[in-house]
């Protein structure tokens, strides 16, 4: 599996730390930005290319996305059809978002969530397969059926 991850200026750290922390757990990792810390960089820019690629096979890869609140790029990443974005803050979220939603991008709040605690919900985040229960299927494909009418 392909990850691909990305940040603003916010996020750079921890983004940096996290590449390392999923090299070492045997991952391909694909840095989308950004690769130098500037404090003018822009969050849309990283989510939106980080979530292009990941929206082109979504059950293979998957996107990391860090800024300072983690809303911003949670909601870019979510404007691309076959992404399930969630901004997450603790490992059972991690769990869940996984299991009952099978989200393919995990959006962190560089702000909030220290170092030890992201990589922690980064490892359930990957860990986790979807449940594939009924109800969460149905649902799921509630979300497919409303980016279709919506033209996505």
């Amino acid at each position: 599996m392909v990850i691909y991850i990305g940040a603003d200026h916010r996020g750079f750290n921890l983004k940096e730390s996290l590449k390392v922390f999923l090299k070492d757990l045997g991952y391909t990792v694909v840095d989308e930005g950004n690769a130098v810390l500037d404090p003018n960089d822009d969050y849309p820019d990283f989510a939106a290319k980080l979530s292009k690629e990941a929206a082109i096979d979504p059950d293979n890869r998957r996107g990391i996305l860090v800024c300072g609140s983690g809303v911003g790029v949670d909601v870019v990443a979510n404007k691309f059809k076959n992404i399930r974005s969630a901004l997450i803050t603790s490992p059972d979220q991690a769990y869940m978002s996984r299991n009952d939603d099978d989200t393919n991008v995990l959006s962190l709040a560089a702000d909030i969530t220290d170092d030890q605690t992201s990589k922690k919900i980064v490892s359930v985040w990957l860990q986790t397969p979807f449940s594939g229960e009924e109800k969460h299927r149905r649902r799921i494909q509630k979300i497919k059926d409303i980016e279709s009418s919506l033209g996505m």
